[in-house]
């Protein structure tokens, strides 16, 4: 009987760039969408000031909503056409901005970041 085992691999991919501040992970919920998409790790969302839902930074609000960026998305996740999708997400952290992703017309703003 092995007393240890390889359970998995792990790469490095570049987007968390220091231990200062401290990750945080927490869930949020991503709004729904006209059609399927797949974001990536490391997509941008901002939240909904209308319904506290998150979109990917760049989104145009819509009527009486603003959209003030929030968190990291931690792992690749899927985002349907009929449901909002609950997924884990970095609200703190050093990140590598090289590795941010966000809509695919916007370009992250430093107001954009945390101080």
């Amino acid at each position: 009987m092995a007393l240890n085992r390889k359970v998995g691999e792990m790469a490095y991919d570049k987007l968390i760039a220091g231990i200062t501040p401290p990750v945080h992970v927490n869930s949020g919920t991503i709004r729904k969408l006209a059609k399927e998409t797949e974001y990536k790790r490391g997509t941008v969302f901002a939240k909904s000031s209308t319904d506290g839902k998150l979109v990917i930074l760049g989104t145009e609000a819509q009527a009486e909503e603003t959209l003030t960026p929030d968190c990291v998305l931690t792992d690749d996740v899927v985002v349907g056409t009929e449901a909002d999708v609950v997924a884990s997400v970095y609200t703190a952290g050093c990140f590598n901005v090289a590795a941010l992703i966000v809509s695919e017309d916007y370009t992250l703003k430093e107001s954009d970041k945390d101080k």
